[in-house]
């Protein structure tokens, strides 16, 4: 039963004598997989679209080439980074995103009705992408700075929601409610864990729970979104032509797919094939067994980051156990927001596939988050081995 122990080896990052990597190389082959499979996807989803736009089909290609190669560079910085710094730094990287999200209000640049990107050349930064990380590791700070006043009254636990509730205002200007759930998801199951109290947490959920239930109702086209979701072939040619047209690649690809660049909706009878619908051309392409295998690949990455948050908490470093459980959470949630939009299960959302979606700005902060598990992860490795060193030294 050698096989089952090498697995169970790699699953949780061990060598072959059952020893710790210094760096957690499951991560690392989880993300270079999704990478790989991310960038053929890409190429074969928006050919058409490109084509028709700008007379080259492999224009998005190209961009979303440059993102990756920037993603390598910003992948071995941040790794090399202490975490150290990530937790001193925290409150001035708050104030960074307020202000991010306040000068794109002022000079952004508008696509498709809703203004969240700032223009850098030829491409476009989307701001709440980068304020989403920002906010993440304050919290983290924050539960370690006020984690007894978390768990012990009102005033502690209400804090980090007041400042929530700036981000969320200033992302909802954009307009962004899909980025603000994330955030409500992440920042709800991050106070959980810390330990706020159950009526505390019940509260919330019930208070973002019906907030989101307004923004929705008195909102006309997400109020359509949602009622196309309800019933998309109701309207197939209306309000429920996205969903529908997802639905058709879905059935289409049955058990093993149409084969690698055979996708018939990616024929610009889909919209954003390329970007929130890419799983459709997955499924359409792949079939079943390729969606199933791309869903492993995720749920091991996000248990491994989760992994690395409980190990981190064990071993007294608190800001990065609590920052790689956000990330985790993060990386869950989002994933099952785009895969449940594409499939039907939720209204659309507009989130991206961690790693395999087309946008350059979620592709860069993602890396980043990858490299600040990674870092957390070797800095916890490390600190047990010296505690483990020492211990026997003494002996």
């Amino acid at each position: 039963m050698n096989w089952l122990e090498n697995i169970k080896n790699k699953v949780l990052g061990r060598g072959a004598d059952g020893a710790s990597a210094i760096y957690d190389p499951i991560i690392i082959y989880c993300v270079v997989l999704l990478i790989g499979v991310g960038f053929v996807m890409v190429t074969s989803a928006s050919m058409p679209v490109g084509e028709r736009l700008f007379n080259n089909p492999f224009h998005f290609t190209m961009r979303h080439g440059v993102f990756l190669f920037l993603s390598l560079f910003l992948l071995a910085f941040i790794t090399s980074l202490p975490m150290a710094w990530w937790k001193k730094a925290n409150p001035y990287l708050l104030l960074l995103g307020i202000a991010l999200l306040v000068i794109v209000l002022i000079i952004g640049r508008e696509v498709n009705g809703s203004t969240r990107w700032i223009g850098f050349g030829p491409f476009n930064i989307q701001v709440s992408e980068i304020a989403k990380l920002f906010f993440f590791s304050y919290l983290a700070g924050y539960l370690v700075r006020k984690r007894t006043e978390v768990k012990e009254n009102f005033k502690g636990f209400i804090k980090p929601i007041a400042v929530f509730v700036v981000y969320a205002g200033l992302i909802l200007i954009q307009p962004d409610l899909g980025t603000v759930v994330v955030m409500f998801v992440t920042t709800v199951g991050l106070l959980f864990l810390a330990g706020a109290q159950l009526w505390q947490f019940f509260m919330l959920l019930m208070a973002g729970a019906g907030l989101i239930g307004l923004l929705i109702v008195f909102s006309p086209y997400r109020w359509a979104r949602v009622t196309s979701f309800w019933d998309p072939w109701d309207d197939p040619f209306g309000n429920g032509y996205q969903l529908v047209q997802s639905l058709m690649a879905y059935g289409r690809g049955s058990w093993w797919g149409q084969g690698l660049g055979n996708s018939i909706q990616k024929q610009e009878y889909l919209p954003e094939a390329h970007t929130d619908f890419i799983f459709s051309v997955i499924a359409e392409e792949l079939g079943f067994i390729g969606v199933i295998s791309i869903l492993a690949v995720l749920c091991v990455l996000v248990f491994r980051a989760l992994l690395i948050g409980k190990k981190a908490l064990k071993s007294n470093k608190e800001y990065e156990g609590y920052l790689a459980l956000a990330i985790g959470i993060w990386f869950a949630f989002q994933t099952m927001v785009n895969i449940g939009a594409s499939a039907g299960i939720l209204p659309t959302k507009g989130l991206t596939l961690p790693f395999i979606s087309y946008g350059g700005s979620s592709m860069l902060m993602m890396t980043i988050a990858i490299g600040i598990l990674v870092r957390i992860d070797f800095e916890v490795k490390m600190a047990t081995r010296q505690a483990t060193s020492g211990g026997r030294k003494k002996q």
